[in-house]
């Protein structure tokens, strides 16, 4: 099996080493400036690369997006901060505006350019365009369905990154001005407030109308992907939780080193596709890979979302003498709860609550405040970062 990149979402330094910790060979991230998710955190110049060292030490990638579309005002102090990239020796730049290229090339700055997913490449003609421009990979559009994508790679052996997880725009790989006007945000320069996602009440009626795709889930697909030339598995989600993200790359960090070891089977197919839509709070399918999308991949007549509060807490520290974790409790839990702790490298384990006591080492029976540390006596030997969450699935009824 050819070597294959987990790549991951990060809106922030501890994002992205949680990433690091639970399976991503590599990380997407965003500058304060010319990326297409300003609402997130985002990274200054110095947690770039204080970013970049990290992930280097550990022999991981950062990679930096560039990707809005560039208006006239937007150009000026761009030269600039690709020079400070190329300085800081980000692994590549994730790129859709041409003009990013011509700057590259004309002021001979070296950074390896990956071609974003607004490029929307569904064709091998296009795809050989940008690999002339300089292109090394090619994000392809989330449309693109299995043929695509074995014609794509067939005509240019091009790198090809493919989404295979999180949440799918209503428009074409994302070129929407729902946002625009709606809120006077552009979306496409970091800007949208996800129209797709509001319901609209239908005149005469008491139902509600609203344009969401359900979220992309390609859980089924990775080993096809691997097979067709597949050489990056994309998950989104940069303005996602800890939870997210710790929970997703677990569950295709499993998938991919199953596939390795030739020990994925249909059971845990199913089991991983029920942890990832309860940890999302929304259906997921895998939309255009298989086939065109019907009403069923959708979300028309309204739709429930609801948060759910499985994240129970983040383990902060193991006393082995003492046999106590200490975790810093996110959601309501009590005694007599049956929980699974997950964490890198880890299966999912049962773990009862049958005593639990405060920071002050006094006996409670809920813990209910968040983000309170709560101790429990515990036999695992767990790590900082591994995580507690309700036990909803269990994978002996899947077999």
């Amino acid at each position: 099996m050819n070597k294959v990149e987990l790549l991951a979402p990060a809106g922030d330094l501890e994002r992205l080493k949680l990433a690091f910790l639970y399976g991503a060979d590599a990380v997407y991230i965003g500058g304060k400036d010319y990326s297409l998710r300003a609402n997130a955190k985002n990274f200054t110049l110095d947690e770039i690369k204080e970013a970049v060292s990290y992930a280097h030490e550990l022999n991981k990638k950062v990679y930096v997006t560039v990707n809005i579309v560039f208006h006239n005002e937007d150009l000026p102090g761009l030269k600039n901060y690709l020079k400070q990239l190329e300085k800081i020796k980000v692994d590549a730049i994730i790129v859709s505006d041409i003009a990013v290229m011509e700057i590259l090339k004309k002021e001979k700055i070296n950074l390896e350019v990956h071609l974003s997913t607004q490029a929307s490449i569904l064709n091998a003609s296009s795809a050989l365009f940008y690999k002339k421009e300089g292109v090394k990979r090619i994000v392809l559009a989330r449309e693109a369905h299995k043929e695509d994508i074995k014609k794509i790679k067939k005509a240019t052996n091009l790198d090809l990154e493919v989404f295979i997880h999180g949440a799918m725009c209503s428009s074409f790989s994302g070129k929407c001005v729902l946002s625009n006007c709606f809120t006077n945000r552009d979306s496409n320069r970091g800007g949208c407030a996800q129209i797709c996602r509001w319901c609209f009440e239908i005149h005469g009626s008491d139902k509600v109308f609203s344009i969401t795709p359900k979220d992309l889930n390609m859980v089924a697909f990775i080993q096809d992907m691997i097979d067709i030339g597949v050489n990056s598995f994309k998950i989104e989600g940069r303005m996602r939780s800890v939870y997210y993200v710790a929970t997703v790359l677990n569950v295709y960090r499993f998938i991919i080193d199953k596939i390795e070891h030739n020990a994925l089977t249909t059971a845990y197919i199913k089991y991983y596709q029920d942890i990832l839509n309860r940890c999302a709070n929304r259906e997921s399918t895998a939309q255009f890979y298989d086939k065109l999308p019907t009403h069923k991949e959708q979300y028309f007549l309204g739709r429930q979302e609801e948060s759910n509060q499985d994240f129970i807490g983040l383990v902060k520290s193991y006393d082995k003498e003492k046999k106590l974790v200490t975790i810093e409790q996110r959601n309501y839990f009590k005694i007599g709860d049956v929980l699974e702790v997950f964490g890198p490298n880890m299966e999912p384990i049962e773990f009862k609550v049958n005593k639990m006591f405060d920071e002050d080492m006094q006996e409670i029976q809920i813990a209910r405040h968040p983000q309170m540390q709560v101790v429990m006596p515990c036999e695992i030997e767990l790590k900082e970062n591994d995580i507690f969450r309700l036990k909803k699935f269990d994978i002996s009824s899947y077999l």
